[in-house]
C-alpha cells in the first residue's frame, strides 16, 4: 500500500505528514530517518483506527462522476 507523505526540512532535521490519514505526523533527524519514522508512524495509525473500527460495518462508495 503507498500513501503520499509532504516531507518538510526543519531547523532540526525532516518532518513528515500524511494527508490521506489526519494527525499522522513524524520526524527525523535525517531523511532516511524521517521516511522510516513515517512507516511506523502510518502504520501505528492504522492499528489503531482498525481497532476502533471493530464490530462495525464497512463499506466503500465510488465518488466518480
Amino acid at each position: 500500500m503507498k500513501y503520499k507523505i509532504a516531507l518538510a526540512k526543519t531547523d532540526e532535521g525532516y518532518s513528515v505528514s500524511v494527508p490521506g490519514l489526519p494527525g499522522c505526523w513524524s520526524q527525523g533527524a535525517t531523511e532516511a530517518e524521517a521516511l522510516e519514522n513515517a512507516k511506523d508512524a502510518i502504520m501505528s495509525y492504522l492499528a489503531v483506527a482498525h481497532e476502533i473500527l471493530q464490530g462495525t460495518e464497512i463499506r466503500e462508495i465510488d465518488i466518480a462522476g
